[in-house]
């Protein structure tokens, strides 16, 4: 009986190599199974559905009389930057001086006079509204209500394809909208329920540059012909006390947003309720109507004014353009989705993983800027809060955690890009304005031109935790990938430059010495992400988790990278002084909760009844990946205690508070989807909702004040949590299911391990029934045994391979080596 198990069990992981999971699933498909709609007309800019190629994003609004598409682009900014006070905002010695001469009894450093002006005077350039970015204007569709109604519509986030259901006459209709893949347009045709293309039954096309344009600004021009209505908009380089608006400059930038139709359009007029005829807008027509039927297209260019003022390609909305662009739209959809996939019996999760993945498509695109706060989705005032911008203490960082266990590590490569980005005005700032070596990178900036700190503001500003932050996903792509090209030429420099300036600060006089009573090297001063500020007397202002832990995670890199590298005779002094370092670093903080007991906290001294907005006493756990579901004993209950004990006030929260849960195996996966839905927007993004007040929030507080800024791109990163509890890889240890309820039925295909592994799993009953490893790069692999200790079989290519046994299976590769890991 024991041969014949042992027979079946050969036979079917034969099988399974051959028509394994990744083949058997069709990512596609399950993708389909969860089109976004709305069975009403939906007039909210958060109501209409969001599509995007990367760089184009459009939010395509239903009235109850017309289909409207609000436009914006990642590349598409005001451009203008404040950098006053240049001269005046002096250098962190004359700063920390300052500081350390403020009497500790002050409750605030704001009841220093002097001091609180200079805070108002760094933040002056802040205050501005640019740069930010620049919402592309609106195209309106309009209909006569008395022919038509407007139904509903539906996002098949398979492919991308929208379509808004009509009634014609009685007779239904529907609009088919796309963006295309290779080009910034939105495509559009009449159809009917069969496929057929129809007569327009639209009576109106209007284009609406947006009104936030400032009117310092030089305004737009309109250019239109008998089929088409375009306006451009430069964007000026400098600032209106300079800017010559006749002349322009030569960075100033451009967009030109034109809607066209295969239908000719006319000029006329409408009656206000006066009964007065008044001729339409410069940039309205009516549509003529016909018998052929209707397509159209809406293009935007962007780029440098001189370039589009001049280009005047046209795309002509024709069949065979049309057909083209929907058939590249689908194959690029669908090589996106091929990546990775799930198929969970928790429906809810599974929309979750599927939604998000869909929105970060038509959010990010390697060749395009790197998407700010609310990526490429804006209207007037919506998508500029906090100048839209890079945020280093989280937000720029959390969208870009899913390319790497989703295995889309291409989606990475903007973030990079900003990294590069920042890295001359990095360099200068720690150069000129701290006196060190390497690069400090900003707490906030933007992608545009800077040769100042857009925010030398000494609280936020001085986040030194922020610059480990900022390069630690270069070290991960190269961890997740093995890429060795990658790391040398695109994450070895900027992660050299982090470490280079952490060593410098931390071997200051005022960082290490007998004034301590030890021998650390400590983080002094810098701030918690989104507590304290900056403290009279530096309370708070030393050795906080997420200083110590990241510093820790990037020394760390910086070791692996030489030793990849080979570069140890070149580093031999720095190697020498991150190693010392490394071996006095800081101790974590503690208190004692009398309910909880022992628990972590954020910085020294800090009590155990805080309400945090970052979960920052856990940051150890994630983004340090110092600890996690095989923490020492000791440590790993005083994790818990932690998370038992933490207090979240919401907004920065759902995605890492989560994952820092699911990492130590204790994430309530209930509690997790209802907080997805609490949070969650009628488009299905999920925005930062308010969870409790006592923190910085009181019970007057409009607890989804944060839902109407914009889409909340930094959210779109929740499959990751997901991909947690279905597979971690962070210490180089492949867990299956660490965090999942065994009796819910779970497969994934081809998410991606650290050590360059795709991974493919189907829990079924209870227990593992495939496992299949793939390995890019014929790394080590290590794996925990999903079936105990119990007697595995190693199926190498199709040949059945040696035995393992034991809780950790290890096991060497080869280069594109498919391994099936099957119970004996």
């Amino acid at each position: 009986m024991k041969n014949m198990k042992r027979t079946f069990a050969i036979i079917f992981s034969l099988l399974c190599h051959y028509y394994g999971i990744s083949q058997d699933m069709d990512v596609v498909a399950k993708a389909r199974q969860y089109p976004i709609e709305m069975n009403k007309p939906a007039v909210n800019f958060f109501e209409g559905a969001v599509l995007g190629n990367g760089g184009l994003g459009i939010v395509v609004v239903t009235r109850p009389d017309a289909v409207v598409f609000h436009f914006g682009h990642n590349n598409v900014w005001d451009i203008r930057v404040a950098e006053n006070n240049r001269d005046i905002i002096g250098t962190f010695d004359e700063i920390f001086k300052k500081a350390k001469a403020l009497s500790p009894d002050l409750k605030t450093i704001n009841d220093d006079k002097e001091f609180k002006d200079y805070l108002s005077m760094t933040a002056e350039n802040y205050r501005k509204s640019y740069p930010r970015p620049f919402p592309c204007g609106t195209v309106v569709l309009g209909f006569d209500r008395r022919q038509v109604e407007l139904l509903g519509h539906k996002i098949d986030i398979s492919n991308g394809v929208c379509e808004v259901y009509l009634l014609n006459n009685g007779v239904k209709n529907i609009l088919e909208i796309f963006t295309g893949q290779s080009a910034d347009i939105l495509w559009f045709r009449l159809i009917d329920e069969k496929g057929t293309a129809q007569p327009s039954c639209f009576n109106r096309l209007r284009v609406i540059p947006d009104g936030s344009a400032a009117t310092d600004m030089p305004r737009y021009t309109i250019a239109n012909t008998a089929s088409s209505l375009s306006f451009t908009q430069t964007l000026p380089y400098q600032e209106p006390d300079v800017y010559d608006k006749e002349k322009g400059h030569p960075k100033d930038r451009a967009f030109r947003l034109e809607a066209r139709l295969n239908l000719p359009i006319a000029e006329g007029v409408h009656y206000n309720t006066l009964g007065i005829a008044n001729p339409l807008k410069p940039l309205e027509r009516y549509i003529v109507a016909g018998d052929v039927p209707m397509i159209g297209n809406i293009s935007l260019r962007e780029g440098l004014a001189s370039e589009v003022k001049t280009n005047n390609d046209i795309t002509p909305p024709e069949t065979g353009s049309y057909q083209a662009a929907l058939q590249d739209a689908r194959e690029q959809w669908a090589t996106y989705w091929n990546k990775s996939g799930v198929d969970l019996a928790d429906d809810f999760l599974e929309k979750i993983w599927y939604w998000n993945h869909y929105f970060f498509n038509c959010a990010v695109k390697a060749g395009v800027t790197c998407p700010g706060l609310f990526a490429n989705w804006s209207r007037g005032s919506i998508g500029t809060a906090w100048h839209g911008d890079y945020h280093m203490n989280y937000n720029t960082q959390q969208p870009f955690w899913l390319p790497f266990s989703s295995n889309r590590l291409d989606k990475n490569i903007p973030y990079v890009d900003m990294v590069h980005h920042l890295l001359p005005i990095s360099r200068k700032w720690a150069k000129e304005y701290y006196g060190m070596r390497g690069a400090f990178f900003p707490h906030s900036a933007y992608p545009v031109d800077m040769t100042l700190h857009p925010y030398p503001v000494p609280d936020w500003g001085w986040e030194v935790f922020e610059t480990p932050w900022t390069v630690q996903g270069l070290w991960w792509h190269y961890l997740y990938s093995m890429d060795v090209d990658f790391l040398k030429n695109r994450a070895y420099e900027p992660i050299k430059d982090a470490v280079m300036f952490l060593v410098d600060y931390m071997t200051r006089p005022d960082a290490h010495g007998a004034q301590w009573n030890d021998d650390k090297y400590h983080i002094f001063p810098s701030v918690p992400p989104e507590l304290y500020g900056l403290q009279p007397g530096f309370k708070y202002n030393y050795d906080t988790q997420v200083d110590i832990t990241l510093t820790k995670f990037i020394f760390n890199a910086f070791i692996e990278a030489v030793d990849v590298l080979k570069y140890q005779k070149q580093e031999a002094g720095l190697l020498k002084d991150v190693k010392r370092i490394l071996s006095r670093m800081p101790e974590y903080s503690t208190a004692q909760s009398e309910k909880y007991g022992l628990i972590y906290t954020s910085v020294p001294e800090e009590n155990d009844k805080m309400v945090y907005n970052l979960p920052a006493n856990l940051l150890h756990v994630f983004p340090g990946e110092e600890f996690g579901i095989d923490a020492p004993k000791d440590v790993y209950n005083i994790l818990v205690n932690t998370f038992k004990a933490h207090q979240n006030e919401g907004g920065n929260d759902i995605v890492m508070l989560n994952l820092q849960a699911a990492r130590l195996g204790i994430l309530d996966v209930e509690k997790f989807k209802r907080q997805v839905n609490y949070a969650m927007l009628p488009n299905k993004t999920v925005a930062d909702y308010v969870l409790q007040s006592g923190g910085r929030y009181v019970d007057e507080t409009g607890f989804d004040w944060m839902g109407a800024m914009g889409m909340w791109f930094e959210n779109f990163a929740l499959p990751v949590v997901i991909n947690e509890c279905l597979m971690q890889s962070y210490n180089g240890v492949i867990h299956l299911y660490p965090n999942w309820d065994k009796k819910i039925n779970a497969t994934f295909t081809t998410l991606r391990a650290a050590g360059a592994f795709l991974v493919s799993s189907k829990l079924a009953n209870g227990t593992v029934f495939h496992l299949t490893i793939h390995s890019e790069k014929g790394g080590l692999c290590k794996l925990k045994n999903p079936w105990g200790t119990a007697k595995v079989l190693l199926i190498r290519n199709g040949k059945p391979s040696e035995n393992l046994t034991g809780e950790l299976l290890t096991f060497k590769t080869s280069v594109n080596e498919r391994i099936v890991i099957s119970r004996n």
